[in-house]
């Protein structure tokens, strides 16, 4: 699939694909953790999309939490991480993507967002999101950013 979410023709080279998340967290009592379900398999996973031409890393990663979950907050600038997962295409063929995920200090929740009603959203403690998630290097990614929180 193209960025622009068309479908290569049959035969065409794939490249692996580069995509960028947020990782939603909010500190009160506990740290916790954002996850939402993606729309094609109801799985959990961190909000994430394509590069979006004109925006460094980060910005484009925090408009993915907006438009998916309604999340708005301080997005950190430096990558917490990275892991991989394969991107089911529309055509049944599976895209090998790395995605850069940056940490974000949730401070509030929009009312209305673009794809709200379209995906479940739910608050976990770090060890309760890292066994949600179905990627072993994203949970390991969880983790980690939990340890850090913690020190």
């Amino acid at each position: 699939m193209r960025r622009d979410g068309a479908i290569r023709k049959p035969g065409a080279a794939r490249r692996a694909g580069l995509q960028y998340a947020a990782l939603p967290y909010r500190l009160g009592d506990d740290l916790e953790i954002l996850l939402i379900s993606s729309r094609e398999t109801g799985r959990w996973v961190l909000p994430k999309g394509w590069p979006i031409k004109g925006k460094k890393a980060h910005a484009a990663a925090a408009r993915e939490a907006l438009e998916e979950a309604g999340m708005k907050g301080r997005i950190g600038k430096a990558a917490i991480g990275r892991y991989s997962y394969g991107k089911r295409l529309l055509n049944g063929a599976v895209l090998a993507c790395t995605v850069e995920v940056y940490p974000l200090a949730v401070e509030r929740q929009l009312k209305r967002w673009p794809e709200q009603g379209q995906r479940s959203l739910g608050w976990f403690s770090p060890r309760d999101a890292a066994d949600q998630v179905e990627e072993a290097e994203l949970a390991s990614l969880i983790m980690a950013f939990a340890g850090n929180m913690a020190a």
